[in-house]
């Protein structure tokens, strides 16, 4: 799958987590394998708060439509084959490792001792 590709398709996963067609932990699974790309880091992370969030957007739906304008803004940017924008991309950065090692893998041994090594803090 091409970069423009994998961001169309989460694009659509994230369309279908707001459109209740989707859980995210479903859509989540399904991210595409293996991806170093930061927009679709990001936007898996911008999920992970959504779903995080949960409580307090069932208490304030000031907070839940802004956030439910925020990742439609990112799955229109990804849908495009766009750049998210910088700022976006750099707030998550402090949680790409973290992220990096819950996105999906494909199951090649290479990516079993990556994994291995990130658990065991083996660098």
């Amino acid at each position: 799958m091409s970069r423009l590709e994998e961001r169309e398709f989460v694009a659509r996963l994230i369309v279908s987590v707001l459109t209740d067609r989707m859980s995210v932990r479903e859509a989540v699974l399904q991210f595409p394998k293996d991806t170093t790309d930061k927009n679709i880091i990001t936007a898996y992370h911008a999920l992970m708060h959504y779903e995080a969030d949960e409580d307090e957007r069932a208490m304030d739906l000031a907070f839940r439509e802004e956030q439910d304008e925020y990742l439609n803004m990112i799955a229109e940017l990804l849908a495009a084959g766009k750049e998210l924008p910088k700022n976006i991309i750099k707030s998550y950065e402090p949680y790409y490792p973290e992220v990096q090692f819950s996105l999906p893998k494909s199951k090649s041994f290479k990516n079993f001792i990556k994994t291995l090594c990130r658990f065991l803090n083996v660098k």
